[in-house]
C-alpha cells in the first residue's frame, strides 16, 4: 500500500513504517474488495490522504479532529468538516461557521465551505476514519483506520510543541488520552452537530482561543 500513497516528505518519513503493518494491508484489501464490488466510497482514492498532502507534519499548528468523512455525493474531499465550493454546507459546518462569525467576526462565503485555506496555514483537518461508504455513516469505522490516525495524533503530540488540538464531541474528546496536555493546548466542547451545538459548542470561542494561544507562543495566528 505504501508504494501507492503519495505523502509529503515530513509525513512520509514518520509514517512509512506504518504502511508496512498488517492492519494497513487489511485496510487496503477491504477497500479493493469494496471497489471491485462497485461500492461507492468517499472520498475518491486520490483524496483519502488530502489532509496530509495539504498540511505536512512540519507545518501543523492546529488539529481539528473529525470522525469519518461525509457520506453524501460530492461532499467529502479528505478534510474534516470541509466541502468543496458550491456544495451546500452540512449542518455541522453551518454551525462551525456560525460560531466563527460570533467568535471573531469573520464573514464566511456561504457558497464556499472548502477549508483548504485553513489547511494551507497549518490547520490539520483530520478525520479518525479516512473513508466511508455512500449513505452509510461510520461504515468504515471498524476496518483499522483508527490504529493509523491514533498513531498520527501520538506523533504530533510527541514530536511537536505548542499545538492546538480542537476536540468537538465525545468521539474526538476520547483522543485526549493520546495528547500531552502539558505542552499543547486542548480545546474541548460538545460537537457542532445540531443535536448538541446548543449544549456547549456555541459560545466556546475555539477560534479566538486558538489564535490567542499561538500568539502567546510567538507563532503566527490563523487567518480564519
Amino acid at each position: 500500500m505504501k508504494n501507492e500513497i503519495k505523502l509529503p516528505k515530513g509525513w512520509l518519513n514518520l509514517l512509512e513504517s506504518e504502511f508496512s503493518k498488517g492492519y494497513m494491508s487489511d485496510i487496503k484489501t477491504f477497500l479493493y474488495s469494496e471497489y471491485s464490488n462497485n461500492k461507492i466510497i468517499y472520498p475518491s482514492k486520490s483524496l483519502i490522504f488530502n489532509a496530509f498532502n495539504l498540511c505536512d507534519f512540519d507545518e501543523v499548528k492546529v488539529i481539528i479532529l473529525g470522525q469519518d468523512p461525509y457520506h453524501g455525493p460530492d461532499q467529502a474531499h479528505g478534510l474534516s468538516f470541509s466541502v468543496r465550493k458550491n456544495i451546500p454546507f452540512p449542518p455541522s459546518l453551518k454551525n462551525i461557521i456560525k460560531e466563527l462569525e460570533n467568535d471573531i467576526g469573520v464573514k464566511f462565503n456561504q457558497n464556499d465551505g472548502n477549508l483548504s485555506k485553513w489547511a494551507k496555514q497549518g490547520v490539520f483537518l483530520l478525520n479518525t476514519t479516512l473513508t466511508v461508504e455512500k449513505s452509510k455513516p461510520l461504515s468504515h469505522s471498524k476496518i483499522g483506520w483508527e490504529l493509523f490516525t491514533d498513531k498520527v495524533i501520538e506523533l504530533l503530540s510527541e514530536k511537536k510543541q505548542n499545538l492546538v488540538f480542537i476536540l468537538w464531541g465525545k468521539h474526538a474528546q476520547a483522543k485526549n488520552q493520546l495528547i500531552d496536555n502539558s505542552k499543547h493546548l486542548v480545546i474541548s466542547s460538545t460537537h457542532p452537530s445540531p443535536l448538541s451545538a446548543h449544549r456547549g459548542f456555541f459560545g466556546s470561542k475555539p477560534f479566538s482561543q486558538t489564535n490567542n494561544f499561538l500568539l502567546s507562543k510567538n507563532i503566527k495566528e490563523i487567518n480564519w
